[in-house]
C-alpha cells in the first residue's frame, strides 16, 4: 500500500473520537496466511441448481455469515476473507462477486418464501421483485480468489485497499459523514441505499467506484447481521480516495472547530455509557 502518513492517519481517527483504526477491503490471489475463513466447500450456482445439484442442507449446516467473521477479525486484529471455495454463505458470495445470477432458492429465502416449504426473511415483498433488485445492482464479478478485510495497518507493501471500513456509532459518523462532502465538494457523497450487510461494506461502494464516483456508503441497516455489530453502530465504506483526502485535509475542516468540540463530549459520553475506554 502507497504509505499514508500514520500520524495522519491517527490525528483523523483522534478527532473523530474513534479508537479502533478502519478496515480495508480487497480482492487477492494470495490467500491470507492467517485470518479467519469458512470452511472449503463447493459454490451453490444458479448452473448447479438447474441440474439439482446443490446439496441445500448442507450449504445451511456450514453457514457462516462474513460479517460475523469481520467481527471477530476486528477483536483478533487479523484477516476475515472468503473466496471462491470458502464463501460461507451464499449472500456474501452474491453480493461481493463470486455468485451470479443469484439461485432462485436463494431470492426466495430472503424474499417471501415458498409456501409450505420455506420461510422467507421478507426484506423484499416478492421474488420477482428482489430478482429486478440483483440484475439491477449486478455486483462487480470477483477480479480474484479472495477478497479479505483486514486492519488498514495491516496491508503489506505490495497491497492496497480499494475500500476502507469504518464501524461506528452515529455520532463519530457524523464526522465522517460531513467530511465526505467537505472532500469531495459533493452534496451526494454518502449512500445509504438497501443491501445486505456484506453489499453495505462492498458491493455497493464498488459499484459507484465503477462509475466514477467518489462516493461513500453508510451500511448495517441488515436486520440480519444487527448481532454482528455493537448496540447502535453502522458502517461507513469510502473508497481509498476519499480515505486519502480525509487524511490529508481534516484539520482544514469543521473537526477543529468549537462545534465539533460539543461534539466530540458527547462521543466521551458516548463510550462512557457502554464502558468503553474513552
Amino acid at each position: 500500500m502507497a504509505a499514508l502518513d500514520q500520524d495522519r492517519i491517527q490525528g483523523l481517527l483522534d478527532r473523530l473520537g474513534l479508537t479502533e483504526e478502519p478496515m480495508g477491503l480487497f480482492y487477492t490471489d494470495r490467500e491470507p496466511e492467517s485470518g479467519l475463513s469458512p470452511k472449503p466447500a463447493p459454490l451453490p450456482t444458479r448452473e448447479k441448481e438447474i441440474k439439482n445439484e446443490i446439496n441445500w442442507g448442507e450449504v445451511f449446516g456450514n453457514f457462516s455469515c462474513f460479517l460475523g467473521s469481520i467481527r471477530r477479525a476486528r477483536t483478533k486484529k487479523t484477516a476475515a476473507y472468503i473466496g471462491y471455495d470458502r464463501f460461507g454463505c451464499p449472500g456474501a458470495a452474491f453480493w461481493l462477486g463470486f455468485i451470479k445470477p443469484q439461485t432462485e432458492t436463494i431470492i426466495h429465502y430472503v424474499s417471501s418464501g415458498v409456501p409450505g416449504q420455506m420461510e422467507g426473511e421478507l426484506y423484499c415483498d416478492s421474488a420477482d421483485h428482489l430478482r429486478d433488485i440483483f440484475e439491477f445492482i449486478d455486483p462487480r464479478p470477483a477480479p480474484k480468489q479472495f477478497v479479505a478485510v483486514k486492519p488498514i495497518s495491516l496491508f503489506q507493501a505490495d497491497e492496497t485497499p480499494e475500500l476502507v471500513i469504518f464501524f461506528t456509532r452515529p455520532e463519530s459518523l457524523c464526522g465522517l459523514h460531513q467530511l465526505a462532502t467537505f472532500v469531495t465538494n459533493d452534496p451526494e457523497a454518502v449512500a445509504s441505499p438497501w443491501t445486505a450487510a456484506c453489499g453495505g461494506l462492498g458491493a455497493w461502494p464498488l459499484r459507484y467506484l465503477q462509475k466514477g464516483l467518489n462516493k461513500a456508503v453508510v451500511g448495517g441497516w441488515d436486520p440480519s447481521a444487527r448481532k454482528f455489530y455493537k448496540i447502535d453502530e453502522l458502517s461507513f465504506t469510502m473508497p481509498m480516495k476519499m480515505f486519502t483526502q480525509m487524511c490529508e485535509r481534516y484539520d482544514e475542516s469543521f473537526l477543529t472547530t468549537k462545534t465539533w468540540d460539543t461534539v466530540r463530549k458527547k462521543i466521551d459520553k458516548s463510550k462512557s455509557v457502554w464502558k468503553e475506554t474513552p
